[in-house]
């Protein structure tokens, strides 16, 4: 006998996969790379879009922060082996992202706008899967500090920017490709390295011995590292190979993987250096001059992660909006949601925008521009502040774009969620960063001047734009408490350097409703409060 069960419900107003999607496919993005000089790499962006938007790789990066990194601290007959081993699809992600140069192309290609290439891969590819993008961001990083050694930039720096991916413990030299990490923070210092305690005893051979425990290091599977320690010419800095070059391991010790927030896919742990081998990278005693070069290079890529992550958030709310219908009309079509996807579409305009013009001042700066120099030393420190520090609260607007679908791991926002903050972290929280904007506006005054020729561009283009510039004048003219200011202070920098960036460059429905919400003296930053006229249509064309 067969019984036939009454059927309970039909699956409709469901929305369909985003996926398969190209990551590049971003108006903001495309402008800003033939602007700032990169439009050679088009075609290898776009390539790269595409591959990071299929239901392969996005499946890639699922199953690698599903299955996060596991410490194997020895081996079956107790021998100490310190080994993170990853996700098999956590290595297909490295190999894409090294095979296509986003570690290491302005140290391969001398062309102008190698930067900037960079980054628009990096901002694309990033859409994919965003921890495995930490080491990526190291190893860019390390080449400019490692140069302080001319020697040993000669023995690595070929290797450090090999297109090749080659994981495993091996002598560096041997090796196809490396990756490098960054081990400074110590429990009791965090951002106050000055407070650090690990020690470096020079040795006969010339190399020193370092000591000390790391509460914090990034990517500590890379094949070496920089790290901070305290010699007897003052706080310096070294590098420190996981092997050395006879082959045996060096005293490197991982402690324990940190159980973070987000970035499951990557790797943060705690190291100690039990009497470990390094070598000085720069002066003795100038160790912070040394490795900030390498703080510069991840700081601009806190500002790409974050505006990758928000334009991965707005597409995914756009998306759902568009095919989600609540009391018979699309989302998309209701006055408020418009409002509020609106804002979302602007606030990722803005960071992709900045994200560009900062690489393109890395580009012209790393090619003599000395006023590109002093611009990205103030810009870079407001934006690093104001752009990372706006990713949790777009994040969570637009999960909740998606309602109860929206917290749900398997749509994908929960990942994006946990990631946000991670930005307005590293690097610098935001006191640091805020405090790093006002030093640059005392140590380096050329740089104040810069910003205000940059954002003065833009002058007469729109009066609520004028108007800011102003207020950032007054307030930088009156130095009473502005330590206690400095949130507001850099916060009003960041928005100002932002809407002339919109106003001379940007799609004119964006630029508008940029200025008619941001730069009014009664904005709160929340979300969806657009004042109305805003072309909310034209807007939300952009995605």
């Amino acid at each position: 006998m067969t019984v036939e069960f009454p059927v309970t419900h039909t699956v409709f107003n469901q929305v369909p996969d985003l996926v398969p999607y190209d990551t590049s496919d971003d108006a903001t993005l495309l402008e800003g790379l033939r602007r700032e000089g990169g439009e050679w790499a088009s075609r290898e962006l776009r390539e790269l879009g595409d591959l990071a938007g299929s239901v392969e790789v996005q499946e890639w990066g699922r199953l690698a922060n599903e299955n996060p990194p596991i410490l194997r601290t020895h081996d079956r007959y107790g021998n100490r082996v310190d080994e993170v081993e990853f996700h098999p699809h956590w290595h297909d992600l490295m190999s894409v992202a090294v095979a296509n140069g986003l570690h290491a192309t302005p140290w391969r290609c001398d062309r102008s706008g190698a930067h900037v290439a960079r980054a628009a891969k990096f901002y694309a590819w990033g859409q994919a899967e965003a921890g495995h993008m930490c080491p990526i961001s190291m190893t860019y990083a390390a080449v400019p500090a490692l140069r302080h050694n001319p020697a040993l930039a000669d023995m690595y720096e070929p290797l450090l920017a090999s297109t090749h991916y080659d994981f495993g413990l091996r002598v560096p030299t041997t090796k196809r490709g490396l990756i490098a990490g960054m081990s400074m923070t110590e429990k009791q210092g965090g951002s106050d390295v000055r407070a650090n305690t690990t020690t470096a005893a020079p040795s006969s051979d010339g190399t020193f011995t370092i000591v000390g425990h790391k509460w914090f290091t990034s990517a500590p599977m890379s094949d070496m590292f920089l790290t901070l320690a305290h010699a007897p010419g003052g706080l310096s800095c070294f590098l420190l190979p996981r092997v050395l070059p006879d082959g045996t391991r060096n005293r490197i010790v991982l402690q324990r993987l940190k159980e973070k927030l987000g970035n499951k896919s990557n790797a943060s742990g705690e190291l100690e250096y039990q009497g470990a081998t390094g070598w000085l990278v720069g002066e003795e005693g100038r160790g912070v001059q040394t490795i900030i070069e390498m703080v510069n290079m991840t700081r601009l890529d806190c500002v790409i992660g974050s505006a990758s992550g928000i334009r991965n958030a707005t597409i995914r709310a756009v998306h759902h909006a568009r095919h989600r219908s609540a009391f018979g009309v699309p989302l998309i079509d209701q006055p408020l949601m418009r409002n509020v996807l609106s804002d979302l579409v602007i606030e990722s305009e803005a960071a992709t925008v900045t994200m560009m013009r900062l690489a393109g001042a890395t580009d012209r700066s790393a090619n003599g521009d000395a006023g590109e120099a002093e611009l990205r030393r103030i810009a870079l420190a407001v934006s690093k502040y104001w752009v990372c520090k706006r990713a949790p609260s777009h994040a969570a607007e637009a999960l909740e774009c998606l309602g109860g679908n929206g917290y749900v791991e398997e749509s994908g926002m929960p990942r994006l969620f946990r990631e946000s903050p991670l930005m307005s972290i590293w690097e610098g929280s935001g006191n640091v960063a805020a405090l790093d904007s006002l030093r640059a506006l005392v140590k380096q005054p050329d740089s104040v001047e810069a910003y205000f020729t940059e954002v003065s561009l833009a002058s007469g283009s729109d009066s609520r734009l004028d108007d800011a510039i102003s207020r950032v004048g007054k307030e930088l003219s009156d130095s009473s408490d502005i330590e206690y200011r400095a949130r507001r202070v850099v916060e009003l920098m960041a928005l100002v350097f932002q809407g002339s960036l919109l106003v001379r460059h940007g799609d004119p429905a964006v630029a508008d409703a940029f200025c008619a919400s941001r730069l009014g003296e009664d904005w709160g930053g929340a979300f969806g409060t657009l004042p109305t006229g805003v072309d909310t249509r034209a807007v939300l064309a952009r995605v």
